[in-house]
């Protein structure tokens, strides 16, 4: 199994520890992973901007840099799923297909491909789990309430049987966090706000960290953390299983 690792733009620029340890984290796991150096954006910025016709060009150099590996892994289930559902614009050819059909987010490659066991190492923290939109909604890693059927995460899977970390219970655990990309740019308020409402959810049920799979969500409440001097911090999901591991 050959697996090429994505690492999306935002993280590269500002959280490289995370892409770091996503990487770290798939050599402990035995994964033949790779690292194409010239990667770049998915495109998803200009898609969402009303760019599509932009985004073209770095679609198809996504495509002609990642087709030939058997899994595309990312820590970002926004960008995977924007690999999935918008490389539509692109000429459907087996190239194509085969990429969109491979690119998987990280949660769902532990979970259903390497199908991973329980870790021997030890997380002692009070953890609080946020599922982005992109990946709860878009990828189905974790059931909404708007959906009929058993919950069910991911992200809870990978880490509910790690020694002496405790998973809190939020009060709505698939609230959007207000990030949304440019979302958060052009109504400002209702972005801080919501976002103020997850992290006050993860501070009454006495979280330590918040964690999850999509680094644009921690991003967006760090900066509000950050601001209010708040006890609290947040860890991508690959930082947390790399240390235990």
């Amino acid at each position: 199994m050959r697996v090429g690792l994505f690492i999306p733009c935002y993280i590269d620029q500002f959280y490289p520890q995370v892409g770091i340890a996503t990487f770290e984290l798939l050599e402990k796991l035995n994964v033949e992973v790779e690292y194409p150096l010239d990667q770049t954006c998915c495109g998803q910025p200009m898609a969402n901007s009303g760019y599509e016709k932009d985004s073209l060009k770095t679609a198809s150099h996504f495509v002609n840099l990642f087709h030939e590996f058997d899994y595309i892994v990312a820590p970002s289930g926004s960008c995977v799923l924007h690999v999935k559902e918008h490389f539509h614009v692109l000429r459907q050819d087996k190239k194509v297909k085969k990429v969109r059909e491979s690119v998987i987010e990280l949660t769902q490659f532990l979970n259903q491909v390497l199908q991973l066991k329980t870790p021997d190492g030890h997380f002692p923290h009070k953890v609080g789990i946020h599922h982005s939109c992109h990946g709860q909604r878009g990828l189905r890693l974790a059931q909404s309430s708007e959906r009929v059927g058993d919950p069910f995460s991911m992200a809870h899977q990978l880490l509910s049987g790690i020694k002496e970390i405790e998973l809190v219970e939020l009060q709505r655990a698939d609230e959007c966090c207000g990030f949304g990309g440019t979302f958060s740019v052009s109504e400002p308020e209702i972005s801080t706000s919501m976002g103020d409402g997850r992290i006050q959810d993860h501070l009454e049920q006495g979280a330590e960290i918040i964690t999850g799979g999509d680094v644009s969500c921690l991003m967006h409440l760090e900066g509000l953390i950050k601001r209010q001097k708040l006890p609290i911090k947040t860890m991508h999901i690959a930082e947390i299983l790399n240390q235990v591991y």
